[in-house]
């Protein structure tokens, strides 16, 4: 017997200021009700009961960026509409975090070369936290860059000069990928 043994109850939990802060910031995403075009179907049909969103903690969707932590930019951006992007941005309280969802708000999409009113990236308006590719993504993928994105949030570092890791996906839906030497005939 040791000598923690004993000392406490059965339901005690021991954790760090940082670790608990983390766990309540990554289980409490507040997106803020946001869609540009058509990959905003897809992310209104994530937070339908057949995705189910909120048993991520981010279904709440909210009206407006001050009570929102996370923007979901899903949609092709105009450069009339950046503004309106970053203002919103700038309005969220901190910390902050963009998830790009969609071909065209990653890199100009199917506008890219003859676009000339389209942002070859939403990067280029507000910094972006992670990238869901797609033309529309599905829910699944919605869902998989949420994942992404508690990841790193669980990651995050609240001390002064502390490293933060990046995290390196642990479950990415895709099984072991055999050579073909390797497979029996």
């Amino acid at each position: 017997m040791t000598w923690i043994e004993g000392r406490f109850e059965e339901s005690l939990i021991i954790t760090t200021v940082e670790q608990a802060l983390n766990w309540a910031r990554e289980s409490s995403l507040w997106p803020v009700t946001f869609g540009l075009a058509c990959c905003a179907i897809e992310m209104m049909a994530t937070g339908a009961s057949r995705y189910d969103i909120d048993r991520f903690g981010a279904g709440a969707f909210r009206p407006s960026p001050r009570q929102a932590d996370l923007m979901i930019v899903a949609g092709t951006v105009t450069f009339k509409m950046a503004s309106r992007v970053r203002r919103l941005y700038e309005q969220m309280p901190d910390p902050k975090y963009v998830m790009a969802m969609g071909a065209c708000t990653i890199g100009g999409g199917p506008y890219f070369k003859w676009g000339y009113h389209v942002v070859k990236g939403v990067d280029l308006v507000v910094p972006v936290d992670v990238y869901v590719p797609g033309c529309p993504p599905r829910p699944e993928a919605l869902l998989e860059g949420l994942m992404r994105l508690q990841d790193k949030v669980r990651a995050h570092r609240i001390a002064k000069g502390a490293e933060e890791e990046i995290p390196v996906p642990h479950h990415s839906g895709y099984g072991e990928i055999v050579a073909p030497s390797e497979t029996k005939a």
